[in-house]
């Protein structure tokens, strides 16, 4: 079957911190304590929101996104889910406009209907005139209405309804309601795994997603099969231990699955608890938090000699963002608490106030270009000569430093490994 049709809802906003995953998050909460079987995916490149969509929905959350991913990939990713599925939800990134390409270029693209959550806090008859600009700013986007988050009262959800223009379909208001909201910290939101009343705070949003009436299925859409190739398993055997803990948990569950068609046995430890490393033949350590937990890095000196010995037997490494300040002499925190980390990479890097580094890029390895992007609060200061930079997606220009040691490659860059699964072989083949 080539074509395979199932209910979808792309959810939007006019801009960031609107409430969209928390919305997501209720939605899809909902309708799986109502035995349907949901699929969640996240537009553009994003750890932690689909951490909380996985947790909400029970599924695994895999991105979307035409530059990162590709068009290709992205279709077949929709047509597998929509084969288990009786519901989508893609939540979007940033603004609905935002980004090129931006989600309403994916949406319009899978003809999946937008639903816009708009923020009415601080607002009544404006939020008609938002609601009117973002379904008519593109006539060919399919629309299908709005939802009121964080209203004050049954009252004002009435006002911004009938503020509304004609043709504009108010699905409902959802009332402001600390039980339900997602606590952020400076990447975004705090990690699923360290929210202890998680699961309590998924169930509030289901529970306002009922009250507020927003429950029935959305239309089907229809999700077409792309071409593929199949993948050769060029990593047979091959044993990659990958760090999996609070500390290193930015992974895609795309890289997880390539590497499985690859042929990879994977092995997963834990920097902060693990004394040893498994038995491997190549290791991969991902972004995460380093700097929340410094104390626990720079003590588990077992673990970081077993690192070391693994460089020094010329086995293959990857380090992202996290795992590269891991690797570091030193790792400091935006208090100035300092941790004595790896030292496979001369110097240290300090965490800032602010956002240093941001944006979609490639990365041109020696293996083959892969897509990536880049997202951090830190500086690094090494005298380490870059083998190569990533290039901006927009105007081509030099971006992180790509560093090379031995079999050690190690980046700001957090890569898409299904955008070249042949390079991402030779990262890994030993």
């Amino acid at each position: 079957m080539n074509t395979i049709h199932c209910p979808a809802l792309f959810i939007a906003a006019p801009a960031s911190g609107q409430g969209k995953t928390t919305f997501t998050a209720a939605l899809a909460r909902y309708h799986r304590n109502r035995g349907r079987t949901v699929r969640v995916f996240k537009t553009g490149p994003d750890f932690l929101d689909p951490m909380i969509l996985e947790r909400a929905s029970g599924h695994p959350v895999y991105q979307l996104d035409l530059w990162l991913v590709g068009e290709s990939e992205c279709k077949r990713l929709l047509f597998e889910a929509a084969r288990e599925a009786d519901l989508i939800l893609v939540e979007g990134v940033m603004g609905l406009f935002d980004g090129t390409p931006s989600s309403a270029d994916l949406a319009e693209l899978f003809g999946i209907p937008v639903l816009a959550v708009i923020d009415a806090r601080a607002m009544a008859q404006s939020f008609g005139a938002i609601a009117h600009g973002l379904a008519s700013y593109r006539p060919a986007l399919p629309f299908a209405g709005v939802i009121a988050n964080r209203i004050a009262s049954s009252g004002h959800g009435e006002m911004v309804a009938e503020s509304l223009p004609d043709g504009v379909r108010y699905f409902g208001g959802l009332l402001r309601d600390e039980a339900m909201e997602l606590p952020e910290r400076h990447l975004g939101l705090v990690q699923a795994q360290e929210l202890a009343d998680l699961e309590q705070r998924l169930e509030a949003g289901a529970t306002a997603i009922e009250k507020a009436g927003i429950t029935a299925l959305p239309e089907a859409v229809a999700f077409t099969a792309p071409e593929t190739a199949p993948v050769t398993r060029e990593l047979e055997g091959v044993r990659i231990a990958i760090a999996r803990d609070a500390a290193f948990a930015f992974l895609y569950p795309a890289n997880i699955d390539l590497l499985r068609e690859l042929g990879a046995t994977l092995m997963f430890f834990s920097p902060l608890a693990d004394e040893r490393l498994p038995e491997c033949d190549a290791l991969w350590l991902p972004g995460g938090y380093p700097e929340l937990h410094l104390v626990a890095l720079a003590e588990n000196r077992v673990m970081k000699q077993a690192l070391r010995t693994h460089h020094q037997a010329g086995k293959p490494m990857l380090a992202e963002c996290g795992g590269m300040l891991y690797l570091l002499e030193v790792l400091e925190d935006k208090e100035g608490r300092r941790g004595e980390m790896v030292g496979l990479l001369s110097g240290k890097a300090s965490m800032q106030s602010r956002l240093a580094g941001l944006g979609m890029q490639s990365a041109p390895l020696p293996e083959g270009a892969l897509t990536a992007h880049t997202f951090h609060h830190s500086s690094m200061q090494t005298d380490c000569t870059p083998l190569t930079h990533g290039k901006c997606r927009r105007g081509g220009a030099a971006g992180e430093p790509i560093y090379r040691q031995r079999r050690l490659t190690a980046s700001y860059l957090h890569l898409y490994f299904a955008s070249n699964p042949e390079a991402t072989a030779e990262l890994f083949r030993p």
